[in-house]
């Protein structure tokens, strides 16, 4: 069984996952096998808030080139949204980054 911190692997700090803050919406990188349950009882367990929506996306490696042939892929990722109840606390991470 996966430990909840195998399932939620780092979050994503970007221009625009800092503006959904104010609208309790924050970005995670995840596993590429968790599901949608598994996404939000990690996130409940781990940061003590309520989730009430998770989307997901799997995001596609670009592909690069480290010379002139040997042309390679970026690896692939899964991206979760998570939308918490307006009741619910802040997560702190996202805090210190404002």
């Amino acid at each position: 069984m996966k430990s909840v911190y195998d399932i939620v692997i780092r979050p994503i700090v970007t221009e625009q996952s800092m503006e959904d803050q104010d609208i309790k919406k924050y970005v995670f990188e995840v596993a590429k096998d968790a599901t949608k349950v598994e996404i939000r009882k990690a996130v409940e367990e781990i940061f003590g808030v309520t989730v009430i929506k998770v989307t997901t996306t799997t995001v596609h490696g670009k592909e690069k080139r480290t010379g002139r042939y040997p042309a390679g892929r970026q690896k692939s990722w899964k991206k979760a949204v998570v939308k918490l109840s307006e009741d619910s606390k802040n997560i702190e991470i996202f805090e210190s980054m404002a």
